[in-house]
């Protein structure tokens, strides 16, 4: 793992809500709006940048928590700016924190745990876990 980073570092990644974001279950459509799941998938590839740049080759990352504050509902069409900071690297543990908006308004904030650990770790983790 290396570290090019400093705490308060940050990242932007930006979504523009599409259908397939809607909230929407096997009982139908709930709202035509950014839904809190989909949101979440953002948020954690948002503070994932971080890892990006950071894994090596024979690292992967895996996540350790979420947590999301969903705020605001964001319309289909609208542009989602989703500011993530780094807060602190413990070991090989990363936490970010974020804030999604919509122009000037809150949609959602939060903080993240991820995990860099060796490919061949994460391979045995996995291979030991029964369906």
């Amino acid at each position: 793992m290396v570290n090019p980073f400093k705490t308060g570092d940050s990242k932007v990644f930006t979504h523009i809500v599409e259908m397939a974001d809607i909230a929407a279950f096997e009982s139908g459509v709930v709202h035509q709006v950014y839904s809190t799941f989909c949101l979440t998938r953002d948020a954690e590839w948002s503070t994932r940048l971080f890892v990006l740049e950071m894994k090596e080759a024979d690292e992967e990352g895996i996540g350790t928590f979420i947590e999301v504050i969903h705020r605001s509902p964001a319309k289909v069409g609208s542009t989602v700016n989703f500011y993530a900071t780094l807060e602190a690297v413990n070991g090989h543990e990363i936490i970010c924190s974020f804030i999604a908006k919509c122009g000037e308004r809150i949609i959602a904030e939060g903080k993240t745990g991820q995990k860099i650990l060796k490919k061949e770790k994460l391979n045995r983790i996995m291979a030991a876990i029964e369906n």
